[in-house]
């Protein structure tokens, strides 16, 4: 929960500023019972989804003193919420229901079937609809990948993948092809009264194109890692650093950000996370390699 997160955040820095020990996991643990005192409406909710936000902010903090991550930042009101149930629920799969502590049974659209024993329960609201994610553990035999060939996937702004073998994958760009729409929308909202019931519908339609961009542009690279990982047993990708690609420059700035725009409309980064886990679903393997010279094309092989 974000309320619980932002709190335990928000301690832990006045803490640092008044140069005392950080509070940990069990430390935070221990204060939750006053926070409820404090805050009667904590009750309401499931004890281990509180718990579960603190472990989210010990794990944000390990990120970074391992140097993985930034330093946590504070959960903005609408984004990321979403809570995590470890234990103490029930999942009817065959009727499509799951119970949850303090909530009871729900219904469920279930989109595949539930494979393995579950293991924790994952609720986020997301643009106004409810969604639930149940992470299960079982057991997978190993797989040898059907497929011999080998295959160099270069990603470009372009194309959006062009590969050794000569195939060509052009680009999707969602946001491109509903950027007039969404400043049609955006300028809507400052016209709005901040907080009104108007500006509030008109922020929902934001938010709603934004998950609708989102969810064209996670479809179309599914489909296309999902491709390539089924036709090839090695795969061979940059080892793009997205963050240092994107970043901010100090002279042409307009046609940075423009550039900026089209390459996290691209995506590479979640190409090269999802064809990670695919090619080791089917006995793959995916090797990443620095990224210089890798967009040349070989004078031999262009003979």
């Amino acid at each position: 929960m974000p309320f619980v997160y932002n709190k335990a955040l928000a301690l832990n820095k006045q803490r640092y500023e008044n140069k005392e020990k950080r509070l940990g996991y069990a430390g935070m643990c221990a204060l939750l019972p006053s926070w409820k005192t404090a805050h009667p409406w904590l009750s309401d909710a499931p004890s281990q989804a509180l718990q579960q936000s603190l472990k989210d902010l010990e794990r944000a903090y390990t990120n970074f003193f391992k140097r993985r991550a930034d330093f946590p930042d504070f959960h903005k009101k609408g984004r990321k919420d979403s809570f995590r149930i470890p234990q103490g629920f029930e999942v009817d799969s065959s009727n499509g229901r799951i119970s949850l502590p303090k909530v009871g049974w729900m219904r469920y659209r279930k989109s595949r079937d539930i494979e393995g024993q579950p293991k924790n329960v994952t609720v986020a609201i997301v643009a106004g609809k409810v969604f639930v994610s149940i992470q299960t553990e079982r057991e997978v035999e190993p797989v040898m990948h059907p497929s011999t060939s080998l295959v160099g996937v270069d990603w470009g702004v372009v194309n959006f993948v062009t590969m050794s073998n000569g195939e060509v994958v052009g680009q999707c760009a969602p946001l491109e092809q509903h950027a007039r729409k969404l400043a049609k929308l955006q300028r809507r909202l400052a016209r709005k009264k901040k907080f009104s019931n108007n500006w509030k519908k008109a922020k929902a339609r934001i938010s709603r194109l934004h998950q609708r961009i989102a969810n064209i542009r996670k479809d179309f690279v599914h489909k296309t890692s999902d491709s390539i990982s089924k036709n090839h047993a090695v795969v061979v990708v940059e080892g793009l650093q997205v963050k240092n690609l994107s970043q901010s420059a100090r002279k042409n700035v307009k046609a940075k950000s423009r550039l900026n725009r089209a390459i996290l409309d691209a995506s590479p980064f979640e190409l090269r996370r999802q064809l990670a886990y695919k090619m080791g679903w089917r006995g793959g393997l995916l090797v990443a390699i620095p990224p210089g010279n890798t967009s040349r094309c070989c004078p031999e092989w262009a003979r």
